[in-house]
């Protein structure tokens, strides 16, 4: 059989895996998460569930755990719709915590544990928690913030600490570690808010997205099959708890199957691969831009000598993949595209390089997706005379929507929204293809091959136009990195006084191989004249969210003044075919247009 017949085999049986796993959800609507951990612990029980550097949970404790939170949520007063927030760092409670709340009915925020000041301020503000539960080693950052909260909020602390918050630890050990009856407490209905996960915040502030109980076992089923976990698996879960991907899917996947869940609190390249080994990991969940740190890291021993079997994940570069997959002899890479939010999800079960994924012809009217063709300048989809919008034809970019459930004949997926009504309007693309339909806009413009294969072109907003013609910045940035001595980056555009558009800039890492005119040359060759960064900015490193995107609002607002950075700055000088360094004399060419760009 050929690696073409192999893969097509691997996706239809991953693809009847997860349609199976998911289709007895609604049968079952008095089985939420806490009651399916409960099955779990029945089933498993003494085997490792979940375990970080400094402790092991078994299904038994980790059920046994959720009890408690359950029982100690019910004794403080927490009712049915009551939010939570939770702000602890990677730990083998933080799971216990919000299934046990989450039994009682309760919505559980999880907040970036990586947030202080104002920014951490409005995430708590935007829920309206009736409680908050910190880890010991982010009190400080709580109490920096402590006299803009509400009086009436109750701040409790997991762990020792110098901060006078209630300690939990104390009250938890009252509670019975027995699973609640209904009795006790009904079942939260399926449809019911379970989470509130927050976007990431790379342009603004964070969004806090409705996540459902529902939709908590749709992830971790549909993964589940999709991975087909087993009891043997080990998933190595270094992505933060508090985002969906590695909190739920990378988490709630393993469990299911019986298997344990290894946590990190952070990444290490360097300890990645001797982790991996050590702790006899088969899974690995990955955000694109680790595997691009492991890919520009130093080779190490321990880099084959593995046992993974599959890389899940999404963010994968074309330009990284290859190199990624083949260097460490991973055997399969499972790429997937989704948001918490959105209506659809797209899977690469097939192992196509750079796609994102496909949806197969038997899901296509389960699932149904549109290209729209999109006004770059306007930063919205085109409407025909009809004001309607038109579908892309194969390989032309356009932005993905879905469609919202209940629109059409109950097809299309959940939109469940924000906390915040207007931003989650703000998400609904009308009159699409019908008076009444609606759905949902993902902000992300692709392009569908000829074979049915999506490809991630850039973030609405991000493409800009220079020299009339419209510049993706992910596809500039791929080139990019993909050249000698470039580590990682960022590429966007800059208002230049005079100019018409956005002029290109990228902010680059770069390596000890890294030379200027070199670079040059090979932009020169590689990318059309419009395409070509006019300006550089050289950095130590790249400032990234807890997600590991880069935060690049705060690089555009800085632009190319030499005055707001120590960083090199440097412009394409035309005239002397280089890259100069960028000084106060420069500038102001630039400025008032002496310098021709």
């Amino acid at each position: 059989m050929s690696a073409t017949d192999l893969n097509a085999k691997f996706a239809r049986q991953a693809w009847l895996r997860a349609l199976e796993r998911t289709a007895g959800i609604e049968r079952e609507p008095g089985v939420v998460w806490p009651i399916e951990l409960d099955r779990l612990a029945a089933k498993h029980g003494s085997a490792s569930a979940i375990e970080d550097r400094e402790r092991r949970l078994s299904y038994v404790d980790l059920s046994r755990l959720a009890q408690r939170y359950a029982r100690w949520g019910l004794a403080q007063g927490l009712t049915r719709g009551d939010v939570v927030c939770l702000y602890m760092p990677n730990c083998v409670d933080y799971l216990a915590v919000w299934a046990g709340l989450n039994r009682i009915g309760v919505i559980v925020a999880l907040v970036n544990s990586q947030l202080v000041g104002a920014a951490l301020l409005h995430c708590v503000a935007i829920v309206a928690p009736k409680r908050f539960i910190v880890a010991a080693e982010l009190a400080a950052a709580v109490s920096d913030i402590r006299l803009r909260l509400p009086a009436d909020l109750r701040v409790t602390v997991l762990g020792a600490s110098s901060h006078d918050f209630a300690p939990l630890e104390p009250e938890l050990a009252r509670a019975a570690p027995d699973p609640l009856s209904e009795a006790d407490c009904p079942v939260p209905e399926l449809g019911s808010t379970a989470l509130y996960i927050y976007t990431s915040g790379t342009t603004g502030l964070p969004k806090a997205a409705r996540v459902s109980h529902h939709r908590v076992l749709q992830w971790s089923h549909w993964f589940a099959g999709m991975l087909d976990t087993q009891p043997t698996d080990r998933m190595y879960d270094c992505l933060p708890l508090y985002h969906s991907v590695g909190g739920v899917v990378a988490t709630g996947a393993t469990l299911l199957g019986g298997g344990s869940v290894v946590l990190r609190k952070r990444f290490s390249a360097s300890d990645f691969w001797r982790d991996v080994r050590e702790e006899g990991c088969t899974l690995f969940q990955y955000i694109g831009e680790l595997c691009r740190y492991l890919v520009n890291a130093a080779p190490q021993p321990d880099e084959q000598q593995h046992s993974l079997r599959v890389a899940c994940g999404n963010g994968l570069r074309p330009e990284v993949w290859l190199p990624f997959q083949q260097r460490f002899r991973v055997p399969r890479v499972l790429e997937y595209y989704a948001s918490t939010e959105g209506t659809f999800s797209l899977y690469n079960c097939e192992g196509e390089p750079g796609a994102i994924g496909r949806i197969p012809p038997f899901l296509a009217a389960r699932m149904p997706v549109a290209l729209l063709r999109f006004d770059v300048d306007a930063g919205q989809p085109k409407r025909n005379a009809d004001g309607f919008c038109e579908r892309c034809e194969p390989d032309e970019i356009g932005e993905a929507v879905g469609l919202i459930a209940g629109e059409d004949a109950g097809h299309g997926g959940r939109f469940e929204g924000y906390a915040d009504p207007d931003a989650s309007s703000r998400k609904v693309l009308r009159r699409v293809f019908a008076p009444d339909d609606a759905w949902y806009r993902t902000g992300d413009l692709m392009r569908r091959d000829a074979r049915g294969f999506y490809y991630f072109v850039d973030r609405v907003g991000e493409t800009y136009r220079w020299k009339g013609e419209n510049v993706s910045t992910a596809e500039v940035l791929s080139t990019l990195t993909a050249l000698p001595g470039v580590l990682e980056g960022v590429v966007y555009g800059v208002a230049v006084p005079g100019a018409d558009g956005r002029a290109g800039m990228a902010a680059l890492v770069v390596g000890p191989s890294f030379d200027l005119a070199g670079f040059r040359s090979a932009v020169a060759a590689a990318l059309p004249p419009y395409a070509r960064p006019v300006f550089l900015r050289i950095l130590e490193a790249l400032e990234a969210t807890g997600t590991f995107k880069p935060k690049k609002q705060t690089l555009i607002e800085a632009g190319f003044d030499p005055a707001g950075s120590a960083d090199p700055l440097y412009v394409d000088d035309g005239r002397r075919q280089a890259y100069v360094r960028i000084d106060g004399e420069l500038y102001d060419r630039i400025r008032n247009g002496t310098l021709r760009l």
